[in-house]
């Protein structure tokens, strides 16, 4: 598939695609934005359009546009070169020989089975009465909502499945698609017909509302190779720019209710297809924006749905806040009353763990003990999954406010009640961060780091001497000795991994103290190497001794001895601001070797 993979590149600009999913600025050479791994507040991803690459150095993640899809969208690479396919206008048909029941190719046949649907779905809909009294006067959509949206009717008498097979699809392909029941019957009848779609807007399958009498009220499509309701998030495809824009994502249970508000000029807004709230869900909306605020009903299951939520949300370090209703069901029955009155509604969020222990101090009577002991109980299991220590005092304090019961008292019953499977956090004080702290990461990332440094700090470059040959090797090398000034051709991969340094240099050294910095990562370069060895040779000892090698043995103790007092020492040096200590390790190790 390499042909098909460089037509795709060819015919999609890497900023374009990326584009739809971070906003991205120009900077200099490169397009610059936020990440969509992380939650990050200073932009450290970078696009390079000129070699087709990005790099995200919050999450040290890059590639080319293949890999970014594959990583945003949860894909594997065939997966990736479909759907940019798709978006080139590529057919991917011409470049596959293998047979046609190739997954990717009955994929293709579903989603021209669900267009074929959707078009027949809405002639019928022209043809009934009872659909258009339906849809324009109770549901109140308008043309052009129903024509976006792709809103139709299945008859009583649907022809659906005939008309499928003399478009010269099987009666299995029908059934895969989920179109027809297992008996053969048709799936959906007297019912207004929904596409739900995939996030670039191919309908995976449908979603029917009765139109009168009738069980149950709403029926999904049942699971295919496109539609999985534990991922399918409903007007996505519609939503992630407003997504994008605004900043935040409200999350509401109805596919009307998303209709509608999208309807009023509120678009960014989606639902869960017809089951409950998932990680898959989280992670897709959190990839545009880490603010969700959710619309759930006030009942005990809206609360349960709530708290199960947040506990997804700190894996995903997503922010949760709770939309509260007030003399309406639903959004929709809001929306129809006055839209501004949604929108008013929206932006009174409260923060998820505030509304959730609002909730239970409502429906328990706080004058007596066991009232208190059950809100307390209650919040507690709630307050102990938080992450952040911060979020755990403060939560803490309210319910001690709300008990009456002291914060020494209520910490005790969270940490007596913690149990192997849920333990309990520890309250830490937050800590002062006064510069930016090194991190230790692997070799290649620390070797980058090195080499940005002295790209941009050509006094500091002198440190590239005392540097170990053996630690940098190939194109790593190449760099080395450009930067401290010998003769050396500039080939393309040189160029390429200097254009990276620059990159890595714009994003490390802002406001931070380069010498301090270098010598962190100087030192986790050390160490890391030091350790290696040390397990190495830990690994060997262990086995002289078991094999009498007693000769072996003695050499080695002496070296693993050594590395100890290098590491030592330079665990000594963390709190100066010099190299001595580094620079001592490195000509004991010269010595040594001759």
């Amino acid at each position: 598939m390499n042909d098909a993979k460089e037509e795709v590149r060819a015919r999609l600009a890497i900023e374009d695609v990326i584009g739809e999913y971070v906003q991205l600025k120009r900077s200099g050479r490169y397009w610059r934005g936020l990440s969509p791994f992380t939650n990050e507040k200073t932009p450290s991803f970078y696009v390079t359009p000129e070699r087709d690459i990005w790099h995200d150095f919050s999450s040290n993640k890059g590639g080319d546009v293949f890999g970014f899809i594959m990583e945003v969208e949860g894909l594997d690479f065939r997966g990736a070169l479909e759907l940019l396919a798709r978006k080139a206008g590529i057919d991917l048909a011409q470049y596959d020989n293998r047979t046609p029941k190739d997954l990717s190719q009955r994929k293709n046949r579903i989603f021209e089975m669900n267009h074929l649907a959707m078009n027949y779905f809405q002639r019928e809909m022209v043809k009934s009465k009872l659909a258009l009294e339906y849809i324009s006067d109770k549901r109140h959509l308008t043309r052009e909502t129903v024509l976006t949206w792709g809103i139709g009717f299945a008859p009583e008498n649907s022809q659906l499945k005939y008309l499928l097979l003399d478009k010269k699809f099987t009666e299995a392909e029908i059934r895969g698609a989920g179109l027809v029941g297992g008996r053969g019957g048709e799936m959906f009848r007297s019912r207004m017909m929904i596409p739900l779609r995939d996030g670039q807007g191919q309908v995976v399958g449908f979603t029917g509302r009765i139109i009168g009498d009738g069980e149950p009220k709403y029926l999904n499509t049942p699971a295919t190779i496109l539609y999985d309701k534990g991922r399918q998030v409903f007007g996505l495809n519609f939503a992630k720019t407003a997504i994008r824009q605004q900043d935040f994502t409200v999350l509401v249970e109805g596919n009307l209710d998303v209709i509608s508000s999208h309807q009023a000029g509120i678009a960014n807004v989606v639902a869960c297809a017809g089951t409950a709230l998932t990680r898959d869900h989280l992670k897709s909306l959190s990839r545009l924006s880490h603010n969700i605020r959710l619309c759930f009903d006030g009942d005990r299951a809206g609360v349960a749905a709530t708290e199960r939520a947040i506990g997804l949300a700190e894996d995903l370090e997503v922010k949760l806040s709770v939309i509260s209703l007030e003399g309406a069901k639903d959004p929709d029955e809001l929306i129809q009353e006055n839209s501004a009155l949604w929108q008013a509604a929206i932006e009174r969020h409260t923060p998820a763990v505030d509304w959730v222990i609002d909730q239970y101090a409502e429906r328990e009577d706080l004058a007596t003990a066991d009232g208190k002991k059950t809100l307390a109980t209650k919040a507690l299991r709630l307050i102990r999954n938080l992450r952040d220590p911060v979020d755990q005092e403060f939560y803490l304090k309210k319910v001690a406010h709300l008990t009456d019961v002291s914060l020494a008292t209520l910490m005790q019953k969270m940490s007596s009640t913690g149990s192997a499977t849920t333990p309990s956090r520890r309250i830490l004080k937050p800590t002062k961060v006064t510069r930016r702290e090194y991190t230790r990461r692997d070799e290649k990332y620390l070797i980058d780091n090195i080499l940005a440094i002295a790209l941009s700090q050509p006094r500091l470059r002198s440190v590239l001497h005392n540097l170990p040959d053996t630690y940098l090797t190939g194109t790593s090398g190449k760099a080395k000795y450009y930067l401290l000034g010998e003769k050396i051709d500039v080939d393309s991969e040189l160029a390429d991994t200097l254009a990276e340094l620059e990159i890595v240099a714009d994003r490390e050294l802002d406001n931070v103290d380069e010498r301090v910095l270098l010598l962190g990562y100087l030192r986790d370069l050390e160490l890391s190497k030091l350790k290696a060895r040390f397990e190495q040779l830990s690994r060997e000892l262990a086995s002289s001794l078991d094999s009498g090698g007693h000769d072996r043995v003695a050499i080695l103790n002496g070296v693993v001895n050594a590395i100890k007092r290098d590491l030592n020492l330079l665990e000594k040096t963390g709190a100066r601001d010099d190299f001595a200590g580094l620079f001592k390790v490195w000509d004991q190790r010269k010595e040594q070797n001759t």
